[in-house]
C-alpha cells in the first residue's frame, strides 16, 4: 500500500483542498506548508453543472495561482475512477481533471476522513465541550456530523500517527426507546422498510421529525425547511419545533454514544457541521448527553467519555490542509485513490 514516506505521493505545492458535500462546495489553495489557506467563497453544488465547472469558475478564474495538486474529501464512497457522490449529482473524474484543469496529482479521500483529520489537528478553541469525561490524546476519537446526510469516521492513533477509518455509519439502524418514540417512529418516513440514523439525524431528518411530531400532536407543520425549524425552536415560539430539536439531540446521543462503544473512543467524540453548532444549546441541555451515556452496563464507562462540538466554520479544510502540510503525521491510504498525470 503507498503511503507518504514513498515520494511518489508527496503533496505538490500550491495544493488545492476541497471539501465537497451534498449542499455545498468548499475550496482554498495551500500556497507551501507554512501559508494560510487561501480561502474562496463556498459554492452550492446545484449552480454547476459539475464539479471542474466548479473549479474552474469559483476558484481557478478568480486567482493566478495554478495549484500542481488537489486533494478532495467527498461526500460518498470512493470506487474507481469515476466518484458518485451521495446527495450530489456530481461525478469525480480524476483522470478529467488532470486532462482539463491541469493538475500533476489528485487525490480523494472520504469527506469525514477529512472529519476526522480535524478532530485530530484542531486547535482547543475551535472545540467547545459539552457534558463530562476528560480527553486522552492518543486514544481513539470518532466523529460523527449530521448535515445533508449523516457522516461518521473513526480515528485511531499508533505508531505516532493518526489513521482515519471511513465509512457509512450514518446509514446504520437506530429505533425507539421510549413510549413518545413509539408514538412517532411509525410516523417517520423509512428508506427501504427501515429507519436508519441518516432518517432522523441530518436536515431532511430533522423535517422527518418535524412531520411526525407535528401530525402526533394533530397540528400543521408551520416551518417548511430545517432552518425554519431551528429558528422557531430558538425562539420557542413553536412546540413542535421545540419537540423536535430535542428529540434531535436526544437521538444524537444515542448515536453518538453507539459510536463511542464500537471505536471505545477515550479520546472523545466530536460533532462536525453546521446542525450541530447552530443547535449548541440544545445539545448542552441534560438530553443528549443523557442519551449519550445510557447504554447500560456501560454507562459508567460513556460518562467518562468526553463529547466536543467542531466550532471551525470550516473544519474539513482545516483537516485538509494539515494533511497536505505534514501527511506524515496522518495514515491516509492512498491506494486507488491518488491519481497523477
Amino acid at each position: 500500500m503507498p503511503t507518504h514516506n514513498d515520494p511518489d505521493t508527496f503533496t505538490f505545492f500550491p495544493v488545492l483542498i476541497g471539501d465537497i458535500g451534498g449542499t455545498n462546495a468548499r475550496f482554498a489553495i495551500l500556497l507551501d506548508a507554512y501559508a494560510e489557506p487561501k480561502e474562496f467563497p463556498i459554492l452550492a453544488t446545484a449552480d454547476f453543472a459539475t464539479i471542474d465547472e466548479a473549479i474552474q469558475s469559483g476558484v481557478l478564474d478568480k486567482t493566478s495561482l495554478q495549484p500542481r495538486s488537489a486533494i478532495l474529501a467527498v461526500a460518498g464512497p470512493i470506487k474507481g475512477d469515476e466518484i458518485h457522490l451521495t446527495n450530489c449529482d456530481w461525478v469525480i473524474q480524476p483522470k478529467g481533471m488532470i486532462r482539463d484543469l491541469g493538475f500533476e496529482h489528485v487525490e480523494v479521500i472520504n469527506d469525514f476522513e477529512a472529519q476526522g483529520l480535524a478532530a485530530a489537528s484542531l486547535e482547543p478553541e475551535y472545540l467547545e465541550k459539552v457534558g463530562p469525561g476528560e480527553t486522552h490524546p492518543s486514544l481513539s476519537r470518532v466523529v460523527v456530523g449530521p448535515g445533508t446526510g449523516l457522516g461518521v469516521s473513526g480515528l485511531v492513533h499508533a505508531r505516532h500517527t493518526w489513521f482515519p477509518v471511513p465509512g457509512e455509519g450514518g446509514h446504520i439502524d437506530i429505533g425507539p426507546r421510549t413510549a413518545r418514540d413509539y408514538e412517532l417512529f411509525p410516523l417517520y418516513e423509512p428508506i427501504e422498510g427501515r429507519i436508519s440514523a441518516e432518517q432522523v439525524l441530518c436536515g431532511r431528518g430533522m423535517m422527518n421529525i418535524y412531520h411526525a411530531v407535528s401530525k402526533a400532536n394533530g397540528t400543521e407543520p408551520v416551518a417548511a425547511n430545517p432552518a425554519e425549524v431551528t429558528a422557531l425552536w430558538s425562539q420557542g415560539r413553536d412546540s413542535a419545533a421545540v419537540e423536535t430539536i430535542e428529540l434531535f439531540a436526544t437521538y444524537l446521543g444515542r448515536v453518538a454514544g453507539d459510536l463511542a462503544l464500537i471505536f471505545m473512543a477515550r479520546g472523545g467524540v466530536f460533532l462536525a457541521g453546521g446542525i450541530a453548532q447552530k443547535i449548541l444549546p440544545a445539545l448542552r441541555q441534560p438530553h443528549f448527553r443523557a442519551a449519550f451515556e445510557d447504554k447500560a452496563p456501560h454507562s459508567e464507562l460513556l460518562g467518562t467519555i468526553p463529547t466536543f462540538v467542531i466550532t471551525h466554520p470550516l473544519a474539513a479544510l482545516s483537516g485538509l490542509a494539515a494533511y497536505a502540510r505534514t501527511p506524515i503525521r496522518f495514515g491516509v491510504a492512498t491506494e486507488g485513490r491518488r491519481w497523477k498525470a
